[in-house]
Parts: structure tokens; C-alpha cells; sequence
């Protein structure tokens, strides 16, 4: 009996030494499962993930794009044509770079793959990505016809962006993904 509290004491003692996402206390066998899956970045420069530092340029951009888009509403001026063309190309370049490195996280990461906010997250983003394709693409080929077409396309880029935005936030926040837990203050 005394081996058995002295075994249990010991994997407490290990427990308590692990990162809290290392293990679930979670009374349902699968979803414990899936807690106790690696949820540290495959893709990351001295600890710091990849596409958590890309994912801000492509919100930013679509963002700037739909704000461009209603000055031009606003004052008809051809500069923010323009300003919109290199907004949206930029926000497709970016997207694309945060999407490469995004998908590749989520093949590489059984922690991250399993996890419904992680599928929510790469469709939302893909179809954000496309919509701001065909407004990057609108703006090139035929940018008189920004009004009303490309602004649609960029409330729709917005909108799109926001809720993969958010999932994005839920992987953080709420599952920890890509965080790690340093022992220094």
C-alpha cells in the first residue's frame, strides 16, 4: 500500500512539474485526448510562432482596404484607387505568406489539428483569402469599377476576416496554442 501513495505522489510531483497543457483533468475521455495533444509551434523563430507575426498584415491591409474604399465613395479623388490597389494586392500577398504557414502549422501540430476552432479558423482565413483574390484582382484589371463592386468585396474581406480573426484569438486564448510557458519572470 505504501508503494501505491508513494507512485501516486510521484506522478503528482510530475504532473504539477508539467506545462499545464501537457495534461487534462477533463472527466471525458476524448476531449482529454485531445487536451493532452503538443499545441507548442512547429514554425517559429526562438519560440515565437511564425504566423502569429505574419497574420496581422493581411487583417491590416483588408482592413485599410475597405477605409480606402470609402474615402474614394466619399471624394471620388483616383489617388485612393490606387492607395486600394496596393492596399488589396498587399493584403493577397500577406494573406498568402500567412496561409502557407498557417496550413503547414496546422498539418504539422496533432495539438492543433484537432481542434474544431483550428478547422473554423483555416476556412474562414481561406475564404477570406479568396475574396480579397477577386477584389486584389477587380482593383488590376478594371479599377473604375470599385463603386460598388470592391467595396462590397471589401466589407465582405472585413467580415471575413474578423471571424477568422476571432477563431484565430480562441486557438490562442482559449486553447494556448503556440504559447509557451517560461520558468523566467
Amino acid at each position: 500500500m505504501g508503494e501505491n501513495t508513494r507512485q501516486a505522489e510521484e506522478r503528482e510531483i510530475e504532473r504539477e512539474e508539467a506545462p499545464p497543457e501537457a495534461h487534462s483533468d477533463h472527466p471525458n475521455p476524448q476531449i482529454r485526448q485531445v487536451a493532452d495533444k503538443d499545441i507548442s509551434s512547429a514554425i517559429a523563430v526562438a519560440g515565437h510562432p511564425i504566423h502569429a507575426m505574419l497574420v496581422h498584415f493581411p487583417i491590416a491591409f483588408v482592413m485599410a482596404t475597405l477605409g480606402v474604399d470609402i474615402f474614394y465613395w466619399w471624394s471620388a479623388n483616383p489617388f485612393w484607387l490606387e492607395v486600394g490597389m496596393w492596399a488589396a494586392g498587399a493584403a493577397f500577398v500577406f494573406g498568402v505568406l500567412a496561409a502557407i504557414v498557417g496550413t503547414l502549422e496546422l498539418l504539422a501540430v496533432p495539438g492543433i489539428r484537432v481542434r474544431v476552432a483550428s478547422w473554423n479558423h483555416a476556412i474562414a482565413a481561406m475564404v477570406m483569402l479568396a475574396i480579397v483574390a477577386a477584389n486584389a484582382g477587380l482593383r488590376i484589371t478594371n479599377p473604375e469599377t470599385v463603386l460598388p463592386g470592391g467595396l462590397m468585396l471589401s466589407l465582405l474581406s472585413a467580415m471575413a476576416a474578423g471571424f477568422a480573426g476571432w477563431h484565430g484569438g480562441k486557438l490562442v486564448f482559449d486553447h494556448g496554442i503556440g504559447t509557451v510557458i517560461s520558468t523566467r519572470q
